[in-house]
């Protein structure tokens, strides 16, 4: 009878609450109004010819190599960061070799290590989920082949200071560094300038986030050319689609939409912040477009709170089975209209679930 290798039963499942997302969509750290309204007309524009070709992939990763002052050669556009990480497992992973994560942090990239038959050593963030950097270096040994470092951290928010992920690459110089900086637009911290130093170094950007373009799956890594050829062997050449290879050069010439829609998303992350503190809610200071808060103790708290939230339109996301986020609950920001509607529902909601200021979470 025809089974599965050894192994994958063992790897986790990611369950995204996708289904009846009816509302105002703050739960999935998705822009929150779309993208630049000339995306929509270049999809506009598209002939049936179009859709009838292969995608090539070429012309637009030269656009996008210039845009980030980057070789062509050392760019690879993918379809989102997850094809990605995938990549980047499947090239230097195998089984017997080790890959580190430091949890809470993007499920993916456990399940795409696991997937290659590697053991996955997830080691705890340190207090205010600070990236223990002291910690990675000492866990690294010849068996080490891949480190992920979401930059800022998903569910936390958290930044990870530049010179401590070079003092990592540094260190381990065998081992395979993704730097995923898919919130790096909120933040505007990069170690983009860094990696020409650093062959070991791969950076990862989503235009998923900021530019409003998750349902067409774009991505790009970035990293050393002769690293990045070797990637290129395992990934598709018809990997990104038609559709988004379009759109991407009219998301990126729209700057100034995109700066607007950053700038009142950190604006919307302060007010935020504020009222968290304003009501004693123990919350975590973010570099993204998100904010983690502990609504509660309990796993039962969170699903309360985020059941209670969908009854008014809002979806927030339950992040409680994170380690160290038991009765966490994360908040995606946008425009100001957005956070209101947002601010006002949780308002209403901590009233109705007796979550008085000043109790201690």
């Amino acid at each position: 009878m025809l089974s599965p290798r050894r192994g994958v039963h063992s790897i986790p499942i990611y369950h995204p609450p996708l289904a009846g997302r009816q509302g105002l969509r703050l739960d999935f750290n998705e822009n929150t109004v779309g993208p630049s309204p000339r995306v929509l007309a270049r999809i506009q524009q598209l002939t049936m010819d179009d859709l009838a070709r292969y995608p090539e992939r070429q012309p637009v990763e030269a656009m996008l190599a210039k845009y980030l002052g980057v070789s062509e050669s050392d760019l690879l556009l993918t379809n989102g960061v997850d094809e990605a990480i995938h990549l980047l497992c499947q090239t230097y992973l195998q089984a017997g070799d080790e890959a580190i994560v430091v949890v809470p942090t993007y499920s993916m990239y456990r399940i795409y290590m696991s997937a290659t038959g590697a053991e996955v050593a997830s080691l705890p963030a340190g207090k205010d989920f600070r990236f223990p950097a002291d910690i990675v270096r000492d866990r690294v040994t010849d068996r080490t082949r891949l480190i992920a470092i979401a930059n800022p951290n998903n569910p936390t928010g958290t930044l990870t200071p530049l010179k401590e992920i070079e003092d990592i690459a540094r260190g381990a110089p065998a081992t395979a560094i993704l730097v995923d900086e898919a919130y790096f637009e909120f933040c505007g911290k990069t170690f983009l300038p860094s990696a020409r130093g650093y062959p070991n170094v791969f950076i990862a950007r989503t235009f998923s986030k900021a530019y409003g373009l998750a349902g067409l799956r774009m991505g790009v890594l970035i990293g050393d050319g002769d690293q990045m050829a070797s990637l290129r062997r395992i990934c598709s050449p018809y990997n990104v689609n038609a559709i988004a290879l379009a759109c991407l050069p009219e998301a990126l010439v729209d700057q100034s939409y995109i700066e607007r829609y950053v700038r009142e998303t950190q604006e919307s992350r302060g007010r935020m912040e504020v009222a968290l503190q304003s009501r004693g809610i123990q919350f975590w200071p973010s570099h993204a477009n998100f904010v983690l808060a502990r609504i509660g103790s309990t796993k039962l708290d969170a699903q309360a709170f985020v059941e209670r939230m969908r009854r008014r339109g809002i979806l927030v996301r339950d992040r409680s089975t994170d380690y160290g986020c038991e009765g966490c609950v994360r908040f995606t920001l946008g425009p100001e209209e957005h956070t209101n509607r947002m601010l006002k529902a949780l308002r209403e909601v901590l009233e109705e679930l007796a979550i008085a200021q000043g109790v201690a979470h």
